[in-house]
């Protein structure tokens, strides 16, 4: 099970999604502009990252840059609050496979992650 946090308004979410759906492995996406993502879900996603709450959120954005200067620092629970009011300012879709955690920046980097679908084809019996 593959599983995908991405904002549906990010290009980067949507094109790495688009490549997900097409391994035709079992995907849950999960787009974090229509489904909330609770504070504790956010920590464990940030803390497997290796990263804090507040690297998680592009803060150039202009979701973010509207409400606070590009150098605001806030606790966790400030991140959180912002990831929750505008959860488009999320800096780069999270990709969860079996333990391993990746923020994509590229979408076609997804595909060094994937096993090739075609693993245990005779290649020389394919057209």
């Amino acid at each position: 099970m593959i599983k995908i946090y991405y904002s549906s308004k990010s290009n980067v979410g949507k094109q790495t999604l688009g490549y997900l759906q097409a391994s035709l492995k079992d995907l849950l996406d999960i787009d974090i502009t229509k489904t909330n993502v609770t504070g504790t879900q956010w920590k464990e996603l940030a803390e497997n990252l290796g990263v804090t709450i507040g690297e998680l959120i592009d803060c150039e954005h202009p979701a973010f840059t509207t409400k606070y200067d590009t150098k605001t620092n806030l606790d966790e629970h400030g991140w959180i609050k912002v990831l929750d009011n505008s959860p488009e300012v999320l800096n780069y879709p999270i990709v969860i496979i079996g333990k391993d955690f990746y923020q994509i920046t590229n979408p076609s980097e997804i595909e060094k992650l994937l096993e090739p679908n075609s693993k245990g084809i005779d290649e020389k019996k394919t057209i």
